[in-house]
């Protein structure tokens, strides 16, 4: 009785603490903090911009705190940029939380709601307008009514592909309990066919990615699970300073990942144990697929948090077998499991195969994997130096890009804590989890250096970041980012820079299945004999989705002696000297020059 009455009255004195800091304060009280100490002045010419307000984006993640510090509430959520309209422009749809407790309402819990309807995921119209003389105009209309999505589970992630080879790009969600498939119709709206597909996966599920792992031209879906949670079976766990905190994820059993098989007719079968897939279970968080051993099959690599990290290795014949721990991949170069959560793959040094980078809790670091030939990798994390400038950190959405365009790919890492940070506690902060996001140039060098100072406003801000979904939103020439932040406003960061540099933007559509080909991959031969490879994917990350398009940085470079695609069918096209500085459209099969 003397522990149950002590409990209830540190869970009473955390909602007080909560309470009394205004309902206002959620926003991690910025006004009074909006430096981090070990952040210096903004130049005035920063890498990028916020213009979340001036174009209209105007979200707010509800996390649906209470005071019992339920685990969901400090996990989520993404958001995904794509084109739902095919009007040649970049649309994003936002992850919503909800409620956790059955009897809770939103203005009754400790994380406040302005609108007067419920919370639920928000899809908003791109109306990017490009005058005579290349001005742009970019201005953002929520048209989630209209467009008939009803997204109202407890959302974490979001994964986008068009599952019906129609030309229309179809949208997945990741919620707590039952996720939700919504078809495209073309019109501008969208069908919940959940039920329909078989793609329920009523599981805590998190990111996903569409890909096809057979080559059979329709793409398949893995789908990331995380813990076995409820609302009866979560602990009271505490922080050093003994209040009640956030449990870590070993306090619940984990879960296996699930693969569905898109079988052409508008379903899917699960195919998690034929596969392999669902004989290990790790606390899945993100998922990239890529070919990492280079035998022309895609792969999948899943960050898992705490546990060893999977590499599935396709065996051409539906099975795939985890080659982590052979391939040096499961573990850091200490043997040690760590707190896996966004995760991306990329050619960041130029040597033709896909590199992994990880972002992980604060005390460890983010993890660079260098991959040294069929999917052999070594831990490079400190030759890179992307070891201490991490480590003070707890990173969530990240990608291989490249922000400058001059050729080599570049890091993010959005950056939140997932438990209480006492300097902000004693502080006041309302919501104590407030961390800034980073940014890291590669020199061309195998290494790293942190550019965070010149980033821009939005880098010195301390918030709770989660998903980032990359993409270049006004169409000119750069890498743009969407960030989410947990309990708080999303923010749009426009490249200011980039497109000083030559580009070339690829979107590559297949002859029969009519849509972005996602993993394939593609090259650019230049005059100067330099090969840049990257693939067409829109998974990777935290939670989140990404422009299918390829964006190629050129630096100096004034003209590309060759563009070469390798189409899943086996079969290698090439296009000579393609004009810079526009996007452009490869379809399989048009191409005069052949391999």
């Amino acid at each position: 009785m003397l522990r149950a009455a002590l409990l209830w009255l540190r869970v009473a004195a955390q909602i007080l603490f909560l309470l009394a800091a205004g309902t206002h304060a959620y926003a991690l009280a910025t006004q009074k903090k909006t430096t981090a100490p070990i952040k210096k002045a903004t130049p005035p010419q920063s890498i990028f911009a916020d213009a979340t307000s001036a174009v209209g984006l105007e979200f707010q993640h509800y996390n649906g705190m209470n005071g019992k510090f339920y685990l969901p509430e400090i996990m989520g959520a993404g958001a995904a940029l794509f084109d739902y309209d095919n009007d040649g422009d970049l649309d994003v749809f936002f992850v919503q939380g909800a409620v956790l407790e059955p009897n809770d309402k939103p203005e009754k819990t400790l994380s406040p709601w302005r609108e007067a309807s419920a919370p639920k995921g928000k899809l908003y119209r791109n109306d990017l307008l490009i005058d005579k003389t290349g001005h742009r105009t970019l201005r953002f209309t929520d048209v989630t009514e209209q467009s008939r999505i009803h997204a109202n589970g407890y959302g974490m992630g979001a994964a986008v592909g068009d599952i019906n080879n129609d030309g229309w790009i179809d949208l997945y969600v990741c919620n707590l309990k039952s996720n939700q498939m919504f078809l495209n119709k073309g019109d501008g709206t969208f069908q919940d066919i959940t039920r329909q597909t078989n793609t329920e996966a009523a599981r805590w599920s998190t990111s996903a990615a569409f890909f096809d792992y057979d080559k059979d031209g329709w793409l398949d879906l893995f789908v990331c699970n995380y813990v076995d949670f409820s609302l009866t079976n979560s602990p009271v766990c505490y922080a050093k300073t003994s209040a009640i905190d956030y449990c870590s994820p070993s306090a619940f059993r984990p879960l296996p990942d699930r693969l569905f098989h898109n079988q052409g007719d508008g379903t899917f079968e699960d195919v998690s144990v034929v596969s392999g897939i669902s004989k290990e279970y790790g606390s899945g968080l993100g998922v990239v697929t890529d070919d990492f051993n280079d035998d022309g099959w895609p792969d999948i690599y899943v960050a898992n948090d705490g546990n060893p990290n999977q590499l599935w290795i396709n065996q051409q014949n539906g099975k795939f077998t985890n080659q982590a721990l052979l391939g040096g991949a499961a573990v850091n170069r200490d043997g040690k499991a760590e707190a896996g959560m966004g995760v991306d793959a990329g050619d960041f040094n130029g040597d033709g195969d896909e590199d992994i980078f990880i972002t992980h809790l604060m005390e460890e670091t983010n993890t660079l994997f260098v991959n040294v030939g069929k999917a052999l990798f070594e831990d490079r994390t400190i030759a890179a130096r992307l070891g201490l400038q991490t480590r003070r950190y707890t990173g969530f959405g990240t990608l291989w890009f490249d922000y400058d365009n001059d050729g080599w790919l570049d890091l993010l890492s959005a950056n939140g804590a997932v438990q209480t940070l006492p300097e902000w506690v004693r502080q006041g902060d309302p919501y104590p989890f407030g961390q800034p996001n980073q940014l890291f140039h590669n020199t061309g060098k195998g290494e790293f250096t942190e550019t965070s100072e010149a980033a821009g406003a939005a880098f010195q801000l301390l918030e709770v970041s989660r998903g980032a979904a990359f993409g270049d939103i006004d169409n000119d020439g750069d890498t743009d980012v969407v960030i989410t932040n947990n309990n708080g406003k999303a923010r749009l960061l426009l490249n200011q820079v980039g497109n000083r540099q030559h580009w070339l933007g690829v979107r590559l559509i297949g002859a029969k299945e009519n849509r972005d080909m996602l993993g394939v991959r593609v090259e650019v031969m230049t005059v100067k004999k330099q090969t840049l490879r990257r693939r067409a994917h829109t998974d990777g990350g935290y939670c989140s989705a990404h422009d299918a398009r390829v964006l190629f940085g050129l630096g100096a470079v004034e003209r590309i002696e060759t563009l070469r695609v390798y189409w899943p069918s086996g079969k290698i096209e090439e296009w000579k000297s393609p004009p810079l500085e526009r996007y452009m459209i490869f379809k399989e099969g048009a191409s005069t020059e052949k391999k």
